[in-house]
């Protein structure tokens, strides 16, 4: 079993909202140290972005936080809510051997719910690391990691997974 850990919308501009019941300041840290982790197992990273389809010029902040990308890393720019759609992430996590996908980032209820939709159509095995993302309400995101990703996979914290 491989497991990648995807990255969802850490970008200056949605890092800056506000959300619950983390900050996207704190859910960074955790990303980071998440990231960290899976490289120094020699395991995939998989940032993610979205791009505004349509539109001569993205929004400033619309580029991975400073730092988060790393070589190696599978850095993927979405223009949906899910990292899958006309991505071509499937075919680049299959050359790679991975099976389980561990998620994280911003936001709970919109990219990341998303995004782990489409990975358990593709039949990847999920796990959520519940501290490592944020929703645009504490409630919205209570209920999703509480009710709906248990249903998914696996729900852990940050240091339960490290």
């Amino acid at each position: 079993m491989t497991a990648a850990l995807v990255l969802i919308d850490l970008m200056p501009r949605i890092v800056a909202l506000p959300v619950a019941p983390h900050s996207g300041e704190e859910v960074l840290e955790r990303c980071r140290k998440l990231a960290e982790a899976f490289r120094a197992q020699g395991r995939p990273v998989v940032p993610v972005r979205a791009e505004r389809p349509d539109v001569d010029e993205q929004p400033p902040g619309s580029d991975l936080v400073e730092g988060l990308e790393q070589d190696g890393d599978i850095v993927v720019v979405k223009r949906t809510l899910n990292a899958f759609h006309g991505t071509g992430l499937h075919r680049r996590l299959q050359e790679r051997g991975v099976t389980t996908l561990v998620l994280g980032g911003l936001v709970t209820t919109m990219g990341v719910e998303s995004t782990a939709r489409a990975g358990d159509d593709h039949g990847y095995e999920l796990e959520f690391v519940a501290d490592a993302m944020s929703g645009p309400a504490a409630d919205e995101h209570d209920f999703t990691v509480a009710k709906i990703f248990p249903r998914l996979g696996t729900v852990r914290s940050t240091d339960a997974y490290l």
